[in-house]
């Protein structure tokens, strides 16, 4: 069967779609608007967070209990949630219910309601999801690094990469009806796009989303740069902690770099299962750690590598020790083996995230934010299939992280 072709229009004041036609009962939309709490205004961090849970209390006439059994008397699977950079609405169900979840989520953003009533509850839960964070290392450790990596740059007005979505204890107590809902006025169709994957004729879809949405204020779209400090150390103290957690944040490679496809093999080859060189290093060879693994990161429109372990105090010097050796070991390149091994996961993970309704309509609009367009699954199966062992070791070998990375440790005692 020919592979599934996806249509893109801009719609009338700057909405972005991306249509998918797929056989099938279901639907899934996914819409990304680029608002997230890296916007937060500086000093009072936790808007986008409070907001995104403010508009779910009621929008189209109805009050929060009816907005929420309109979505279960239709059977409707909500996703989505407030990230750095953006704010996702997510909706999937029958495909005979694809208007009314469009109209849905329509309502959350043209008509909501806005309680001012659930303001100080919604804060109040904000500051137990802060309080939370001590009770979980690995998420603390994470919002630590960022901090560390990634500073608020002095003269922007955002709030920047340093701080959980839920905020601040002084950015939530600062929160206002009035100061949310001019923060709302962000929200709007300038950069928002809207992935769609559904049985329908592209132009019926396009009518929907455009009746739905027709009206929707175009909002404030910025970009918050990540400004990342290399090389630099540090530990926070957390004596309730068992373990000590190690996060390193160290350079990598830009979504429109010739060498993203390169880089994604080399980050599997890294990390990417039970034969990658961080777990057999860390684990199965020394047992330093339970837990380790590296990933990519997306801020600011730039590529960061991010890595983690968990290991006991005493030997968390000599885990971070292998594990920046491992990053050092990277210019000289993968092994055939290893090469074949990433590619092959790589591809599977292109053609399982495909198969899945919800997880295709997030790659839509994922791939039309971050790389300006849609990438065919056909396409991408073949850029790995054309990729070889010696395109991936000659980008390896001018690519050397360990220099820079940035390395926060979190736990009792002293450094790692």
């Amino acid at each position: 069967m020919a592979a599934p072709r996806a249509h893109v229009w801009t719609l009338e004041g700057g909405l972005t779609l991306a249509f998918e036609r797929r056989p099938g009962p279901g639907f899934a939309f996914d819409l990304r608007v680029p608002v997230g709490s890296a916007h937060d205004p500086v000093g009072r961090e936790g808007s986008a967070g409070v907001l995104e849970e403010w508009l779910y209390k009621g929008a189209g006439g109805r009050d929060a209990r009816g907005f929420q059994d309109a979505l279960d008397d239709l059977g409707l699977r909500r996703s989505g949630g407030v990230g750095p950079e953006a704010t996702r609405f997510g909706v999937s169900g029958l495909g005979a219910d694809l208007p009314a979840a469009l109209g849905l989520v329509a309502d959350l953003l043209r008509r909501p309601a806005l309680p001012p009533g659930e303001l100080p509850v919604l804060t109040d839960l904000a500051r137990q999801d802060l309080e939370g964070l001590e009770d979980s290392p690995p998420d603390l450790l994470a919002v630590e690094a960022r901090r560390l990596a990634f500073p608020r740059p002095p003269v922007s007005p955002f709030a920047g990469y340093a701080h959980p979505a839920s905020g601040t204890p002084e950015g939530l107590s600062r929160l206002t009806v009035e100061n949310l809902h001019t923060f709302f006025t962000r929200y709007g169709t300038r950069g928002s796009v809207l992935g769609v994957v559904a049985d329908a004729e592209p132009g019926e879809v396009r009518s929907l989303v455009e009746r739905a949405f027709a009206g929707w204020g175009p909002g404030e779209a910025g970009e918050v740069p990540a400004d990342f400090r290399p090389g630099l150390r540090a530990h926070v103290p957390h004596g309730e902690a068992e373990q000590t957690h190690l996060s390193v944040t160290a350079p990598g490679v830009s979504p429109g770099s010739p060498d993203w496809l390169a880089w994604q093999v080399a980050l599997t080859a890294l990390s990417g299962g039970s034969a990658s060189r961080l777990f057999h290093a860390v684990r199965e060879e020394r047992g330093l750690a339970y837990s380790v693994s590296a990933s990519p990161v997306l801020l600011g429109g730039r590529g960061f590598l991010s890595a983690y372990a968990g290991s006991t105090p005493e030997r968390a010097p000599e885990t971070l020790e292998v594990l920046l050796a491992e990053l050092a070991r990277l210019p000289r390149g993968l092994t055939d083996a290893e090469f074949g091994r990433a590619r092959a996961g790589l591809a599977a993970s292109v053609v399982f995230g495909a198969e899945s309704l919800r997880a295709r309509a997030g790659g839509l609009t994922r791939d039309l934010a971050v790389f300006g367009r849609v990438r065919p699954v056909a396409e991408l199966r073949a850029s790995l299939a054309a990729l070889t062992l010696d395109r991936v070791n000659a980008f390896l070998a001018g690519y050397d992280p360990a220099p820079a990375a940035t390395v926060v440790t979190l736990g009792p005692g002293e450094a790692a």
